[in-house]
């Protein structure tokens, strides 16, 4: 019998949280300072969308990441 998934089932295979400590493997900026910062002035600044705790590591939604920069950027992207 096939298995027939849901969209949201393949939203949640889709998305990839990466550790604070390993963004820098992926990406160059902002460095993990930078990301602290933001981290710890989530709540003002809109920033805790893209933050996921399990336990007591602190991942970040690639995605929702890149979502908040672009809102940021209002929308643009140079």
């Amino acid at each position: 019998m096939k298995k027939t998934t849901t969209s949201n089932e393949d939203a949640v295979t889709a998305r990839r949280l990466i550790p604070v400590t390993e963004w820098q493997k992926y990406y160059p900026r902002p460095g993990e300072g930078g990301l602290r910062h933001l981290i710890f002035f989530g709540d003002s600044t809109g920033f805790n969308k893209v933050v996921r705790r399990v336990g007591r590591r602190v991942l970040i939604d690639e995605a929702a990441f890149f979502e908040y920069v672009d809102a940021q950027n209002g929308g643009r992207r140079d």
